[in-house]
């Protein structure tokens, strides 16, 4: 009877662990950092390795980070949709190159076009760690006051920002 009997059961178990991931958004990845201090950092700004780029300096007005990197191909997807979002001048974006060579960083923004207003060079990866960055791309709204609202996994495209990031800012753009 069991020759027969655990097969079944053991089939049976994955296929209702399987049927319960079933229709679940993979974009939605739940972050302990929602609504708390997003951590500090001061990283060379790509642009110019001389500054700093530090989000101490960026509290006081809200801010899109957006976690990219040159050998990114989904960041080459997401790349328009920021360009067009930059364009609307709603929200600071800013760059987080993550675990890239600079030059390979610069030639993807001479080569596509540069959608933000800084870009923070994190080449080894370390400062990723501290905000829980798994894969490029990933984007954290962070409000005035510096705390993590939202956090995106994946390339947020046009639907994106406007179901999930727009929402959370005020009729005036600024959360």
């Amino acid at each position: 009877m069991w020759r027969y009997g655990l097969p079944l059961l053991m089939f049976l178990a994955l296929a209702v662990l399987l049927y319960s991931g079933l229709g679940k958004d993979t974009h939605l990845v739940p972050s302990p950092l929602i609504n708390k201090p997003a951590p500090l950092f001061s990283l060379p700004d790509l642009l110019d390795p001389t500054r700093k780029v530090e989000n101490a300096a960026l509290k006081g007005k809200p801010y899109l980070l957006n976690v990219w990197a040159s050998w990114c191909a989904a960041c080459r997807q997401e790349h328009p949709v920021l360009m067009r979002f930059a364009a609307e001048k709603r929200l600071t974006l800013v760059g987080f190159n993550w675990k890239d060579a600079p030059a390979d960083a610069l030639a993807v923004i001479r080569t596509t076009g540069n959608p933000y207003d800084l870009i923070a060079s994190d080449e080894v990866g370390r400062v990723g760690i501290d905000f829980g960055v798994y894969g490029a791309p990933e984007s954290f709204l962070i409000d005035a006051d510096g705390k993590i609202l939202y956090k995106h996994v994946g390339p947020l495209d046009q639907d994106s920002i406007r179901s999930k990031i727009l929402p959370l800012l005020p009729p005036g753009g600024q959360p």
